[in-house]
C-alpha cells in the first residue's frame, strides 16, 4: 500500500505550458504517472508531450471523467484562483509547487480545501512519490534519477525541503531501506498539510514501518508532531534530522525557506530537538546516520 498516490492515480497539471510545468510533465510521464490533461487558459487544443491542453479544469473533467489530483505550477498571483478552480471541480489532492504566494491567499486556499474535503500539499514544494507507482510534481527530478534514488520499501519520508527529500531517499536506498511514500510538504510559513496531519495516513498504512523526517528551525510543526505522537501512542519509529543548528543564536534570521524564521526560543533547533526526543523521536546529527538509527529502532521494536 501507500498513501495519497498509487499506480491508479490520475492528475492534471495547471499551467502546463509554462517552462517548469513542461519539465515536470515530462519527468512524471517518463516515470509512468498518469497525467490526463493540462490547463492553460487560451491554449486549448495544444498538447504537451501528448497531454491535451484545455482552457479550464472543468473541461478536463468533462472529457476525462473524475480526476484525483492536480499539480499547480502557475505564477504566484494566479495560484489561489487555480487552487479554487481545482477544488470546486472535485479535485481532492492538490500539489502546489509555486512559491512566494501571499500568506493570506495560502490560508484561503487551505480553508476552502478543508471545507470541500480536499488536501493541499505545499505550496513551495516538489510534490510526492510512491516509488515505482506514481510521482506528482518535480520530486526526484528526471525519471532515471528518481528511479535511482527512490525504491519501494517500509520507510516513509516527510520533509520541509524538496531537495532533501530525495537526499534522504537516496541515503536510505543505499542502505537497503526502500520507501513507502515520500512527501515534500513545503517550506512556507503556512502549508496545506503538516507532519502531524500526515501521521494518521502513515499510521494506517501497513507497508510503512518507520518514518524519516527532514526538519528546519521556525514554526510549530515539530511541536505538533511530538504532541500527536504522544497523544496517539504512535506505532511508528521516527528518526528526524534537524537542520540549522547554527541559527539558535540568530533570532529573526531566515534559513532557506520562508517558514524558517526563528521568532522565539521555542522555534530554535535546540528546543525542537529536546521536544522531539521527549516524545520518543530519535534525532540524527547527520543525514547519513538516519538509516542506522531507523534499523536500530526497528530492531528494538521487534
Amino acid at each position: 500500500m501507500s498513501i495519497l498516490v498509487d499506480e491508479k492515480t490520475t492528475f492534471l497539471v495547471q499551467g502546463i505550458t509554462g517552462r517548469e510545468a513542461v519539465n515536470l510533465t515530462r519527468e512524471c510521464l517518463d516515470y509512468g504517472s498518469k497525467i490526463v490533461g493540462g490547463v492553460t487558459p487560451g491554449r486549448a487544443g495544444r498538447d504537451v508531450y501528448g497531454v491535451p491542453v484545455y482552457d479550464c479544469v472543468r473541461d478536463v473533467v468533462k472529457h476525462h471523467g473524475p480526476v484525483q489530483g492536480s499539480v499547480i505550477a502557475v505564477p504566484p498571483g494566479f495560484t489561489r484562483d487555480a487552487a479554487f478552480e481545482a477544488i470546486e471541480n472535485g479535485i481532492r489532492l492538490i500539489v502546489v509547487v509555486t512559491e512566494n504566494i501571499p500568506r493570506q491567499e495560502v490560508a484561503q486556499m487551505v480553508e476552502l480545501a478543508t471545507l470541500r474535503g480536499a488536501r493541499i500539499i505545499g505550496p513551495n514544494c516538489l510534490g510526492l512519490i510512491t516509488p515505482g507507482e506514481c510521482k506528482m510534481g518535480g520530486i526526484g527530478g528526471p525519471a532515471a534519477n528518481t528511479r535511482q534514488a527512490y525504491t519501494r520499501g517500509p520507510v516513509a519520508i516527510m520533509s520541509r525541503s524538496g531537495g532533501m527529500t530525495t537526499e534522504i531517499a537516496s541515503t536510505l536506498t543505499a542502505a537497503g531501506l526502500g520507501q513507502s511514500t515520500a512527501v515534500s510538504i513545503g517550506g512556507d510559513a503556512i502549508i496545506g498539510t503538516t507532519y502531524a496531519e500526515l501521521m494518521p495516513l502513515f499510521e494506517a498504512d501497513p507497508e510503512t514501518k518507520a518514518i524519516a523526517i527532514y526538519s528546519e528551525p521556525g514554526g510549530r510543526m515539530e511541536a505538533e508532531l511530538a504532541e500527536w505522537v504522544v497523544a496517539h501512542e504512535s506505532r511508528l519509529p521516527i528518526v528526524a534530522f534537524m537542520a540549522g543548528r547554527f541559527m539558535d543564536e540568530m533570532k529573526g534570521m531566515r534559513f532557506g525557506h520562508a517558514g524558517t524564521i526563528v521568532e522565539g526560543k521555542e522555534d530554535t533547533t535546540a528546543a525542537k530537538i529536546e521536544r522531539m526526543e521527549k516524545a520518543g523521536i530519535s534525532v540524527a546529527e547527520r543525514i547519513e546516520e538516519i538509516p542506522k538509527l531507523i534499523q536500530k529502532r526497528l530492531a528494538e521494536k521487534r
